[in-house]
């Protein structure tokens, strides 16, 4: 069967719909491009609600598995894995051949920490390590960290959160310090809430 949509003046057979507005075709390509350019770098429309609002007639709420970034830059959503507890942090991202570029872990601590560092051992990807505090605002950037090098990738102070993405996309994106992140981890004190 074909699809319908609602119109103005009721529901009318999709194909009469596109024949009779052909301007419609041309948009909707328009949008279907946008929609593959910003998956595959993952960045997201600036227009495209993700705030747990209604918008175009559906709800649109913060997931377990993706986190959102805004700053001046833009917007950017990662699909993310989450390690919250002591055995999923210690294993974090080791022993993988490739990650997907619009893909990420999530590491996730009961509280700030007081002094925070990763490092690479048994890390066969570059990747960089987005340190981010209680409210999920970046507080700094280990960019590029090696493969396998074990030298300790410090994160400061009162860190809670941390983002490990592809090496190389937190400078091409423009993830920088005050770069705010959102998931439904972060509670109370989140600074871009869910």
């Amino acid at each position: 069967m074909g699809s319908r949509i609602e119109t103005n003046t009721g529901r009318r057979n999709a194909m009469t719909s596109i024949r009779a507005r052909p301007w419609r075709i041309a948009s909707l390509a328009q949008c279907f491009v946008l929609l593959l350019v910003f998956s595959a770098t993952g960045q997201t429309a600036t227009a495209e609600a993700t705030t747990g609002k209604v918008t175009a007639g559906r709800a649109v709420t913060c997931r377990a598995d993706q986190v959102e970034l805004r700053g001046t830059w833009g917007q950017a959503r990662f699909r993310v894995e989450v390690a919250d507890d002591a055995q999923e942090r210690a294993l974090g991202l080791m022993n993988r051949d490739q990650m997907a570029q619009s893909a990420g872990m999530l590491f996730v601590y009961p509280r700030p920490q007081f002094a925070i560092a990763f490092w690479m051992k048994n890390t066969r990807i570059p990747l960089d390590i987005i340190y981010l505090d209680a409210s999920g605002t970046v507080k700094r950037i280990a960019e590029q960290a090696i493969p396998y090098d074990e030298t300790a990738l410090p994160g400061g102070v009162g860190i809670q959160y941390v983002l490990e993405i592809n090496g190389g996309l937190a400078r091409s994106i423009g993830i920088a310090p005050g770069t705010q992140l959102r998931h439904p981890a972060i509670g109370a004190d989140a600074a871009w809430p869910c």
